[in-house]
């Protein structure tokens, strides 16, 4: 992923719900985009942040064997702006996941206050893209251990979610290849 749009996931229940974080920074090269005097956040960012986290939650729940893609937005309602300074909280809950996809709904708030409501729909990719990868397994692992996927995440249980296998084999060849 070039651009993060989450900072890490606070909680993450397998196949049901995840709740991640993004601070907002002024230093961020997006906020110049609306002058100095007025440091927003794009909302098409804050979209993205939650398509982040949506996508991630759908891909866990299949040991990320599928490649999940936003594939539509059907509502989007944003009711204030975040600035500079702001923690947005991004709470995913996925609705239903099926064998081409998933719908899920998500939610931003700054604080208590609801910033963003968001009805998202992904999608699996089909057999046309069999055998492209949407990012290399080694460095994908790399990136969901950054976010702390695997230091919070939970299964229906309550079990702590487990690094898929062929993941982790990825991330051996990458060793041994370097080593």
């Amino acid at each position: 992923m070039r651009w993060f749009w989450i900072d890490r996931f606070v909680e993450l229940e397998s196949g049901r719900r995840a709740v991640a974080i993004k601070n907002v920074a002024l230093a961020e090269e997006q906020m110049d985009g609306y002058g100095p005097f007025l440091p927003l956040m794009p909302a098409s960012l804050i979209i993205e942040g939650l398509a982040q986290t949506g996508g991630l939650l759908v891909a866990e729940h299949n040991d990320f064997t599928e490649r999940v893609v936003l594939a539509k937005l059907g509502k989007a309602v944003f009711h204030g702006p975040a600035v500079a300074g702001d923690t947005l909280t991004y709470t995913v809950v996925a609705e239903n996941i099926q064998a081409d996809g998933a719908i899920c709904k998500a939610t931003s708030h700054i604080g208590d206050r609801l910033h963003a409501e968001v009805d998202m729909v992904f999608a699996h990719l089909d057999d046309r893209f069999q055998g492209v990868d949407l990012f290399e397994p080694a460095e994908f692992l790399r990136m969901l251990r950054l976010l702390r996927m695997f230091d919070v995440g939970r299964t229906e249980t309550g079990e702590k979610i487990k690094i898929p296998e062929h993941l982790l084999h990825a991330e051996r060849e990458e060793a041994a290849a370097i080593g």
